[in-house]
């Protein structure tokens, strides 16, 4: 890199500490603010928040390796999640706001009672915040390293660092994080994600567009790309076991069991965050809409074109999720250059700032306060949230030292996190699942999930085999506890019932005694999830379809997205009734 791109990178982490420093004493009137910014969230700023989250710098490489691989079709492992994040517009994202926990592991003891719900709580808070969150920093800093590596920046300076000397620079940038994250909280978190989403997706499509021009356009690029591998690499669906880069197992684990039965199918840690941060329950809603447009349908292409021109301009190279950091090296002129390190270094620090803060925001909500201190000063509460932000950097950054492969990892953090799916959809809508059951599931996957990966003896190499022996190994031990212990007692089930007023059939014992009607009308919702995700998806599949050249697949997909867009506009006509606001009859707002 030259001067003109350091400095422009340079610029970058100022602006980027000052308007979080700037925010700092927004976040520290109290933990709400820290947390989940007072609640007062506009739309578009906590879905920019929530798209960029998972806009790390890992995501480009895991992409260009997952390509490289097992062709567009290995996609699917992280496209199957736009179900249930479909389904978290129309189904969760309204009753998530309703709940006014400031975490999801808060949620337990208002759905559930005793001491059991509390064990559930502490675990939960624990399991997320230290094991899961921490994984995901450190292949996060693991990706920073090989952008480090492959783009020679100590070199660019005269310097010739070893492995430690870069993961040293990875952690300073996290340091530089911490910061912001630290000290302005959610607020500082979601204005610079916002510029850092767009400062990303402008990188990505940079490189896009200088690595297929390189290679003659798209029209040239297409049948490079196919004769260069055996596999089916263009094919967005495995329809042939012969040359499809997935297993049929491991396609159908995506589809039908792992958006359901992944750890966030009823939302997510990061995504409930920012859902709960909304100014109210139809922001919330907007908000989660508009991260499945920026997630899906307009980021997916750019790092699909990346990933198809690596292979043709690079076939022998060893490590190809290392082909999107040669690209910009090779290709992009000064000053681009610049902006798109910047790019991906807004990528790492979107990612990582989320994961500090909502890992700090379990061992301060839901450790420190309800088990250690529950008469703590709002003060010191953002003191300790401040520190736990510290703790939870460095043991992401020990984390890195660990992980070798972003890919690898990132399918790691899949399996240790399926299992407790179903039953966290299910406690909305049953009354009879109990805190034992959510425990047994979350602790049962996080178990198989992990001797299944790591343990040699116990591996299991099929990931799609790997998903099916997890998910049903727990709902076995989920079923058998639920079924051996006591349901929940009337009074907690009444008082979640008043608070969240879920629809459908599960409740129904918990209306008659309350007098309360459900503000959810659950039919009319499943059917506009259903109407969305033709919606989603035949709007992705027309954009790729079209830009690949796949010009059948474009139409029929662009048919789709018109038929659900239709239908749903249709169902939209119906309104929503909102919850009743505080200090007004409910019975007012039943008509």
């Amino acid at each position: 890199m030259t001067q003109i791109d350091w400095l422009i990178v340079l610029l970058y982490l100022i602006s980027t500490l000052s308007l979080g420093l700037y925010l700092s004493r927004k976040a520290s009137r109290n933990l709400e603010e820290f947390f989940v910014s007072g609640r007062s969230l506009p739309w578009w700023l906590a879905g920019a928040s929530m798209a960029a989250t998972t806009f790390s710098i890992d995501t480009p490489l895991y992409i260009a390796g997952v390509v490289a691989t097992r062709g567009i079709a290995g996609n699917w492992e992280w496209w199957s999640f736009g179900v249930a994040h479909v389904v978290m517009i129309y189904i969760f994202a309204r009753m998530w706001r309703r709940s006014q926990v400031v975490t999801d592991a808060q949620l337990t003891e208002i759905r559930y009672g005793g001491q059991m719900a509390a064990v559930l709580r502490a675990c939960k808070a624990f399991l997320f915040a230290v094991p899961i969150n921490c994984i995901g920093i450190g292949y996060a800093m693991l990706a920073m390293v090989k952008v480090v590596d492959a783009l020679e920046l100590w070199q660019s300076i005269g310097i010739n660092p070893g492995d430690n000397v870069k993961l040293a620079s990875v952690v300073g940038v996290s340091c530089l994080v911490l910061v912001y994250a630290g000290f302005s909280g959610l607020w500082g978190v979601v204005a610079t994600d916002f510029l850092q989403f767009f400062l990303g997706l402008t990188g990505a499509i940079a490189v896009a567009i200088v690595a297929v021009n390189h290679v003659g356009g798209i029209r040239e690029l297409l049948p490079a790309v196919q004769e260069t591998t055996s596999q089916d690499v263009l094919s967005f669906f495995p329809l042939d076991s012969q040359t499809a880069g997935i297993t049929a197992s491991t396609f159908f684990a995506y589809i039908f069991i792992q958006w359901w039965a992944f750890r966030r199918s009823d939302g997510g840690g990061e995504f409930i965050q920012r859902l709960i941060a909304a100014k109210d329950e139809a922001e919330a809603e907007k908000a989660a809409w508009f991260f499945n447009i920026l997630h899906y349908i307009i980021r997916t292409w750019p790092w699909v074109l990346v990933a198809l021109a690596a292979i043709v301009i690079y076939p022998d190279l060893a490590d190809k999720e290392l082909g999107y950091p040669k690209l910009m090296l090779d290709f992009l002129p000064p000053v681009m250059l610049g902006l798109v390190v910047a790019s991906l270094l807004a990528a790492f620090m979107s990612t990582v700032s989320t994961s500090i803060n909502w890992g700090a925001s379990y061992l301060t909500n839901d450790l420190y306060l309800r088990f250690v201190n529950p008469d703590a000063s709002q003060n010191s509460l953002v003191s300790v949230g401040r520190v736990s932000s510290i703790l939870v950097t460095v043991l992401g950054a020990v984390a890195a030292f660990f992980a070798r492969d972003v890919a690898t990892v990132f399918r790691l953090v899949i399996a240790i996190g399926t299992g407790p799916g179903l039953v966290l959809i299910l406690r909305w809508f049953w009354w009879r699942i109990n805190a034992g059951a959510e425990l047994a599931a979350m602790v049962g996957g996080f178990v198989v999930g992990l001797t299944t990966s790591v343990v040699p003896v116990l591996t299991i190499s099929d990931f799609g085999l790997r998903l099916m022996v997890t998910s049903g190994i727990s709902a076995l031990l989920w079923v058998t506890v639920m079924l051996l212990t006591p349901p929940e007692s009337d009074e907690t089930l009444e008082n979640f019932y008043r608070l969240v007023r879920p629809g459908g059939p599960g409740w129904r014992r918990q209306q008659q005694r309350t007098g309360l009607l459900p503000v959810q009308d659950l039919a009319s919702d499943l059917i506009r999830v259903f109407a969305a995700i033709l919606l989603l998806f035949g709007a992705m599949f027309a954009t790729g379809g079209f830009l690949l050249l796949q010009s059948a697949t474009g139409w029929v997909s662009l048919t789709v997205a018109v038929v659900g867009w239709l239908w749903l506009r249709q169902l939209h006509k119906k309104p929503v009734k909102p919850m009743p606001r505080p200090g007004l009859d409910d019975d007012d707002n039943l008509f």
